[in-house]
């Protein structure tokens, strides 16, 4: 009986232990995902300053060579095709204000959800308005690329 009333006790303690250590759902991010957040939040307004200049290099190395994003018209546009477009002028953006931006940190893998306003120019015809948006980034040899983005136009 004094066997199975330790081995209880050290499991019990054990099993305490383990969830001691585990931070509750509520708890306030960690300092690592807190910069991780910060820095993918850079990255969306470098995004923006690269479209507002028309810097298609700086445009490259934020948007991954297989990125792929959906248009608020509903189209699908590749890395390609939108270098070409801010590069021939016909996608342009002379001013963006962006709103909130909330960022889930997934290891390796961030989700951003966003708004912006903007007065912009997209296949030579006005694009302008209010924007809700999602792009999605991964880390790649230690730089963060967005893979995916979605943009929905508010009405």
């Amino acid at each position: 009986m004094k066997k199975l009333i330790e081995t209880l006790l050290i499991t019990c303690v054990g099993v305490g232990l383990a969830f001691a250590d585990t931070p509750s759902p509520t708890a306030a991010p960690t300092a690592k995902g807190s910069s991780v957040s910060q820095a993918i939040k850079q990255l969306e307004q470098d995004w923006t300053d690269a479209i507002k200049a028309g810097d298609v290099d700086k445009l490259g190395q934020i948007v991954g060579d297989d990125w792929i994003g959906l248009t608020y018209e509903g189209g699908k546009e590749t890395k390609q095709s939108l270098l070409a477009g801010v590069k021939s002028g016909k996608d342009k953006a002379e001013s963006v204000e962006n709103g909130p931006m909330d960022v889930k940190v997934l290891g390796s893998v961030a989700v951003v959800q966003g708004s912006d306003t903007e007065k912009s120019m997209t296949n030579g015809k006005d694009s302008s308005g209010k924007f809700v948006w999602m792009d999605v980034f991964v880390k790649r040899d230690g730089n963060w690329v967005a893979v995916r983005s979605e943009a929905t136009m508010v009405k």
